[in-house]
């Protein structure tokens, strides 16, 4: 059995707020099964100008009747805004019909509606290499809306745990956006974990009453981080190389070896983020982009002979970094190539480099996990071990 949400509202002298000349704040308090929230009123009155037994200005008090007549208002307007909310589905507190009453609040009803207001609202909050994944997201859940609903849209209180195993296997069964990144299991797994933090949004401004995700558990599929041995590395480092750009590729490459650090990192690499370490050495300071953690690090012999490499390459054209990195696309274009060149036979990313540094760098040369845990920025151990599996 059901129970729809009952409404009371009542009107009261809020006396530990006299003013000066002892006039008393009339406030309404808004209650909602059990809970409460006050509202002020604006208006302010004698005590003795009060009746208690009907919450109103006495009859022929000063300003009886304009008062009264804007407490009539107050409560007519509060009842509308709590109709207004059942009508709409959403999850009614004394809150939620305050807010709806004074116009502070924006319901957001539809799927697209949270999309919209993620985008607007928590996109700016994440790392844009994050931020730039929940296109597609959002992409798919409106092809899976119209293709399974028949609709443009549907209620946020259709979201629930049929839903999401139904956009499951959807995104199981359906065409790729891309047809050169075709979903596998860990991919799937990725946009259902971005359409739950939607959701978890939604929970937490109330707008649905349920977490669809309260019974889903999303499963990843365990993976080998490919990685370079010495030799290979040692390989791409006296590979003889005619063409000046993938020169400059192939050093950012092995000096991200060398140090883990992520391409947006080595992007934004600037002679501030060189100091001198706890051994007199030159150290590598920054924050990690994505998780905000910081990082030290202290620069090997061959990182530091890049780096000498490209002491003269710093100019305000290019923001003073010490690198010239191009595109983020045309580095693992260009690494590719080198691998060609090189008779390495590995599908070379630049992201592999910091599983290089983890693995061939660091572990395999007894570095302590922990150790470079830290290096890597990362805030759990568990994703240091997934980056270090040999």
């Amino acid at each position: 059995m059901t129970f729809s949400p009952t409404l009371n509202v009542l009107f009261w002298l809020k006396k530990g707020q006299a003013r000066p000349d002892k006039t008393i704040p009339i406030y309404a308090r808004i209650r909602v099964d059990g809970r409460s929230v006050d509202l002020s009123t604006r208006e302010f009155i004698l005590r003795s100008h009060w009746s208690s037994p009907t919450r109103r200005v006495k009859i022929n008090s000063p300003h009886c009747e304009r008062i009264n007549s804007k407490l009539e208002k107050i409560n007519t307007g509060l009842k509308s805004a709590f109709k207004e909310l059942l009508e709409e589905g959403q999850v009614i507190t004394a809150k939620a019909v305050k807010k709806r009453f004074l116009g502070e609040d924006s319901p957001v009803l539809t799927c697209k509606q949270l999309m919209a207001y993620h985008r607007e609202n928590e996109l700016k909050k994440l790392a844009p290499g994050t931020a730039k994944n929940y296109s597609a997201t959002e992409a798919y859940l409106s092809r899976f809306i119209e293709d399974k609903y028949n609709s443009a849209d549907v209620k946020l209180s259709q979201l629930n745990y049929s839903f999401v195993v139904k956009f499951e296997n959807y995104l199981r069964t359906c065409k790729p956006l891309n047809k050169s990144r075709p979903l596998h299991n860990n991919g799937i797994m990725k946009h259902l974990e971005r359409f739950q933090k939607m959701t978890t949004l939604a929970r937490k401004h109330d707008w649905i009453s349920k977490n669809p995700f309260a019974l889903y558990q999303l499963k990843f599929e365990g993976y080998d981080c490919s990685f370079l041995d010495q030799s290979e590395i040692h390989t791409l480092s006296n590979l003889s190389l005619s063409k000046n750009y993938l020169c400059r590729v192939r050093d950012v490459f092995i000096f991200s070896c060398y140090t883990g650090l992520a391409y947006s990192e080595v992007n934004n690499l600037k002679k501030r983020n060189l100091v001198e370490g706890i051994d007199g050495e030159l150290w590598i300071m920054i924050r990690r982009q994505k998780t905000k953690t910081s990082v030290k690090l202290p620069l090997l012999s061959e990182a530091k002979r890049i780096l000498k490499a490209y002491k003269d390459h710093p100019h305000p054209t290019n923001e003073n970094s010490l690198f010239p990195v191009p595109s983020n696309q045309k580095v693992n274009r260009y690494l590719k190539e080198i691998a060609k060149l090189a008779k390495i036979d590995i599908d070379l990313t630049f992201h592999m480099a910091r599983h290089t540094f983890a693995t061939t760098v660091t572990l395999l040369n007894d570095v302590p996990l922990e150790t470079v845990s830290k290096m890597l920025g990362h805030t759990k151990l568990s994703t240091t071990q997934r980056y270090a599996r040999n």
